[in-house]
């Protein structure tokens, strides 16, 4: 067996280990305003309702700089390459962290959120496009959820990062990160899909593609679609977790922080054991239901926590971030539905317009606020992302083992 077909077979090469430390990285700059919001927004002199209102103006403001960002290293990848994204964007990032260790107001701290956040849209999509054109189509399932498994651990870090050291300290740890992954970086080697469509004169990275073709842009509202409840969860219930406990009489303060690490333990575990289960029953979508069953029973959990302690809040977090660790199949799904010379662009900008939607969702939550009460809004809300859900999976094409060497025309 030569070398190259070695590392096609096996999962532990060297660009699968890089992609998870990536996505380590990623993760824990990602998640760590959630885990700081309220200690960094009290420093800034907010009062708790302001934590509150402007805590998801910031959260919002970054997942705006993802959806812009996705689509921009999305294009970038398809037409340059993925190494070259990975570069870019992680440098990007990693600026943008230290420079949010400066910040003294929340408008600055919005807007270097803003521009993080358009690095950080990067990592994935062009981690796990190189992950699966390089690995073997039996085993970059497995592959590619080792990434987003080891990767979503970044978030634990996080949380004992501010717990042992002062939050703007977290930013400056965060952008060092992000600089010592660099190195590691230099010895993967790019993908040979992307080279030979590269010498070709086929159209790479062209955006508007998804949309002048009526079956190409179902494959790619789709691919959205499935993954709405993982930033709902995230980007609502568990980060705002406390706002949720003291509507429920929840004994003791509930910690955001603390949530958001239980929520990703979860979902690191979720996300290998899924991998592991799509390939055991040699289906993606069944994968994916089973989940999305472990997510419903989460969220009824987490909405009958009326009188419970603060450790019961934690467990139940924990619950729904392994209900919703399917990150890493759906955003495969999404680089398996389309060619080589909009694979990067796919599985860029569709986890991107996942965390780009919690704008969308926070609109139908906090409007649903005018007429229903904190815990009422959010069950309605868990209940349209959940039907929208159910149905999108179930009119997407199934992928596992496709062979991925093609292009879209």
């Amino acid at each position: 067996m030569t070398q190259t077909a070695a590392n096609r077979n096996s999962v532990f090469n060297i660009a699968v280990i890089v992609a998870a430390l990536g996505y380590f990285v990623d993760i824990y700059d990602l998640l760590l305003f959630s885990i700081i919001r309220v200690p960094s927004l009290q420093d800034l002199g907010l009062s708790e309702v302001q934590i509150r209102d402007e805590g998801l103006f910031i959260i919002n403001t970054q997942m705006m700089g993802l959806l812009i960002g996705g689509i921009l290293w999305g294009v970038l990848a398809d037409k340059k390459g993925r190494l070259s994204v990975l570069f870019a964007s992680i440098i990007m990032y990693s600026l943008g962290n230290i420079a949010n260790g400066f910040v003294q107001t929340v408008n600055q701290y919005a807007a270097v959120r803003f521009i993080s956040g358009i690095g950080l849209a990067g990592e994935l999509g062009a981690g796990i496009t190189l992950v699966s054109e390089l690995l073997h189509k039996d085993r970059r399932g497995i592959g590619t959820s080792l990434v987003a498994g080891i990767g979503l651990s970044g978030a634990v870090l996080a949380y004992f990062m501010k717990e042992n050291f002062h939050w703007r300290t977290c930013y400056f740890i965060g952008g060092g990160l992000g600089f010592m992954l660099l190195f590691l970086r230099i010895k993967v080697a790019e993908s040979g899909m992307f080279h030979h469509v590269k010498q070709s004169n086929i159209k790479k990275g062209n955006f508007l593609m998804f949309f002048n073709n009526a079956n190409r842009f179902r494959r790619y509202l789709l691919s959205i679609l499935i993954g709405l409840p993982t930033w709902f969860v995230i980007g609502i219930l568990v980060s705002f977790s406390k706002e949720f406990a003291i509507q429920m009489d929840v004994q003791g303060t509930v910690d955001p922080g603390k949530a958001v690490m239980y929520a990703y333990v979860g979902i690191s575990l979720g996300d290998i054991a899924v991998g592991l289960v799509s390939q055991l029953l040699k289906s993606r979508k069944k994968a994916l239901f089973l989940f999305y069953g472990l997510t419903i029973i989460g969220m009824f959990w987490f909405f009958n926590l009326q009188g419970a302690d603060t450790q019961e809040v934690y467990w139940a977090c924990a619950l729904l971030g392994f209900g919703t660790g399917f990150w890493a199949i759906f955003v495969t799904m999404a680089a398996e539905q389309f060619g080589t010379n909009l694979r990067a662009t796919a599985a860029t900008t569709v986890p991107n317009m996942v965390r780009g939607s919690l704008n969308l969702i926070t609109l139908l939550f906090t409007g649903l606020q005018a007429y229903y009460g904190f815990i009422q809004s959010g069950v309605i809300t868990a209940v349209v992302i959940m039907i929208i859900t159910f149905i999108s999976a179930a009119l997407t094409a199934e992928t596992f083992g496709k062979d991925l060497n093609y292009v879209e025309e």
